[in-house]
């Protein structure tokens, strides 16, 4: 579709190129892109795993007066701090060993254009600084260089963190925060969207239908009540690739609920109806809770009761999510909402605590 001829920029409530849903919190972050695409400001994209930040980021900067410019996306968490140094920054010859040359920096190459910093919360201090320095001054130097380059180049980043949260912690710069937290976009989790998941499972139905020559199909009404049992914790990127697989193992040309079960479940069958947890799940924890106070009043030694409890929430919390998750630390840390350090940490909490609660192994005699 030609970005010239896309009848949705018309209106501040219609979906933006690439990105499908019409529900009220999509409908805000539209209104928002649209809002702040034409200036200068500094964009922070906050939302889970799988949410849409890159379209976003896309969408600010295809709206822009950059859009005829450069767009340079950078995964802040995917190199190693001396390779992120290198390259957002850019270095001269033999400014460290396997410098062979001189090389431009991300920033340099956006010049005039948009760079798109994603997982911003994983660059550690030194490079914060760096990076402070380039939205307060728009330079930067060059990795074993001292020559000051002027750039211009507008930044969206993006994380799945709140950096408030990091910045109390200490792990981030609150100055930096407060430069890239101009206007912040909250990107809503497929969970709390449900409206747009049939929309987005026909949107991702056509494309790998077409992709795989797999000619029409479409979707049992089974199918549609399971999407919408799902959680989703992977957000829209689980919802494709979930419709990929689905339009890979379909035999007919209606998908029915046998042709794959739900991401995350091998072969375990699609629930057939949907976990809707209310007064009663309420009610019925509160009641677990009264029950386990009692208890532990009559066998935990003064002013223990609640570190003995809390603590053990938090041990079956970690243990169930991480199942759910297939034991991968970063997509749990993802639904728990906590960093992934601070997950690693508590996981090998939680092992040392049942180990000492198992006690020394047994020795069989012989």
């Amino acid at each position: 579709m030609t970005r010239g001829a896309n009848p949705a920029l018309k209106s501040n409530s219609t979906p933006l190129e690439d990105i499908v849903g019409q529900s009220p919190a999509m409908v805000r972050v539209y209104d928002l892109v649209r809002r702040v695409a034409p200036t200068q400001a500094t964009v922070l994209l906050i939302g889970e795993t799988g949410t849409g930040k890159e379209l976003i980021a896309k969408a600010v900067h295809h709206l822009s007066s950059r859009a005829d410019g450069p767009y340079v996306r950078v995964n802040c968490g995917a190199l190693h701090e001396s390779l992120l140094e290198s390259e957002l920054f850019g270095h001269v010859k033999g400014a460290f060993t396997g410098a062979i040359e001189n090389k431009t920096g991300r920033f340099e190459a956006a010049h005039g254009g948009t760079i798109f910093l994603d997982e911003i919360s994983s660059m550690n201090p030194k490079l914060q600084v760096k990076l402070l320095r380039v939205l307060q001054e728009n330079e930067l130097e060059r990795v074993g260089e001292s020559k000051t380059i002027r750039v211009d180049t507008r930044v969206v980043a993006a994380t799945n963190q709140f950096l408030e949260d990091e910045v109390s912690a200490g792990r981030f710069r609150e100055d930096l925060y407060y430069r890239l937290n101009v206007v912040p976009i909250l990107l809503p989790p497929l969970r709390e969207r449900k409206d747009d998941i049939p929309a987005l499972a026909e949107f991702f139905l056509r494309r790998h239908t077409a992709i795989n020559k797999m000619g029409d199909k479409k979707f049992s009404n089974a199918i549609l009540r399971a999407l919408d049992v799902h959680d989703w914790p992977g957000n829209v990127r689980e919802l494709e690739n979930f419709v990929a697989r689905l339009v890979v193992l379909s035999q007919g040309p209606t998908i029915e609920t046998g042709d794959a079960g739900l991401p995350g479940s091998g072969r375990k069958p699609i629930p057939p109806q949907r976990f809707n947890p209310g007064e009663k799940t309420a009610s019925g924890l509160q009641s677990l809770i009264r029950q386990v106070v009692r208890l532990g009043i009559q066998i935990l030694p003064e002013g223990t009761l609640a570190d003995r409890i809390v603590g053990a929430v938090e041990r079956e919390l970690i243990n169930q999510v991480l199942e759910q998750c297939d034991h991968v630390q970063v997509k749990a840390a993802t639904r728990l909402g906590i960093n992934r350090n601070t997950l690693h940490k508590k996981v090998q909490e939680v092992s040392r605590l049942s180990e000492a609660e198992a006690g020394p192994a047994e020795v069989e005699e012989t």
